[in-house]
């Protein structure tokens, strides 16, 4: 390689570091796996802003319903997917429509800076 390829190619690695840095935070995502009628993990902790996906990988379907009715999915076939995003702090307890025996909980904790 030469100098002047080498000094290219480092000056595109810089400029991608520069564009990530700057670029702007985005919230994360976390998965729920619903399968042997259970939301695995069972209660997880997020972010206000983070987004929150349900995937059923049960062989019949599903629903994710919190139960103060701040979300609520249409029954999940297999592989079907579900997302939210919690913008406000404060505990989801949620369950299954169709199998209330089937329950998790969501803790939204405030981001940081707010």
């Amino acid at each position: 390689m030469t100098f002047a390829r080498t000094l290219s190619l480092g000056a595109i690695i810089l400029l991608e570091a520069i564009t990530i840095a700057g670029s702007p935070v985005r919230a994360a995502d976390t998965e729920v796996r619903i399968d042997n009628f259970t939301f695995n993990p069972k209660q997880i902790t997020v972010k206000a802003g983070d987004t929150v996906t349900w995937v059923n990988h049960d062989d019949i379907p599903h629903t994710v319903a919190s139960q103060t009715q701040v979300f609520r999915s249409k029954a999940l076939d297999t592989d079907d997917k579900f997302s939210f995003t919690f913008a406000t702090p404060g505990t989801y307890p949620y369950f299954c429509a169709l199998h209330p025996v089937m329950t998790g909980t969501i803790v939204v904790e405030a981001s940081a800076g707010k």
